[in-house]
């Protein structure tokens, strides 16, 4: 793993224009873990306004689902020995004036994803959290909505398994798709655990 590369990556100020003119005003906080050694990648749309505060990825109530999806603990979660994150953008986006989630800005991706995916050949799986990770790692084999795509996570395996973001604005998806716990889950969990040890 590049040592330059992860400092490259917290100095980036790409997008500092683009967020000083959100409604959040906030400065660049690049969130990211990368790994020489883990063969599990999580790759997320991008942090929370939370997430930017601690620096810590995927702490909140969305960490906490996700790590029930993947049958990891914090502790196997937050060891960078066996777990990368590296979302889709590495800085909170912020909020819009209504106060609703902006999405991922497309540059970081364009200018980091190729060096961050080239930087870790080990990984054998990439955890897709959402559609913004699965158009870019998927391309065109990503299917025309999320739903479409989780529903043809076999279709991915063994480098990848397409999820929804564990947000609680997803619980509603989560129902009307039980096939997701039921199945996709349980499989999840069982290569996850063939990975993390």
């Amino acid at each position: 793993m590049s040592e330059s590369l992860a400092a490259d990556i917290a100095a980036c100020r790409a997008c500092a224009d683009r967020f000083a003119r959100t409604a959040t005003a906030h400065a660049p906080r690049p969130v990211i873990r990368l790994s020489a050694t883990a063969r599990l990648l999580i790759a997320g749309q991008a942090p929370g306004a939370r997430v930017h505060a601690s620096g810590l990825p995927f702490d909140d109530a969305s960490g906490d689902r996700l790590r029930d999806w993947l049958g990891l603990d914090r502790a196997a979660f937050y060891d960078a020995s066996r777990v990368a994150i590296a979302p889709m953008a590495f800085c909170f986006p912020g909020y819009d004036a209504r106060g609703a989630d902006l999405p991922p800005p497309p540059l970081c991706a364009q200018l980091w994803r190729g060096r961050v995916m080239a930087a870790m050949p080990q990984v054998a799986l990439v955890v897709l959290v959402g559609a913004h990770a699965q158009r870019w790692h998927l391309g065109a084999a990503a299917k025309r909505t999320l739903t479409e795509t989780v529903s043809s996570w076999r279709a991915y395996l063994p480098a990848a398994l397409p999820t929804p973001h564990p947000s609680w604005r997803n619980t509603a998806w989560l129902k009307r798709n039980p096939w997701f716990e039921a199945e996709l889950a349980p499989q999840l969990r069982a290569r996850v655990a063939a990975l993390v040890r």
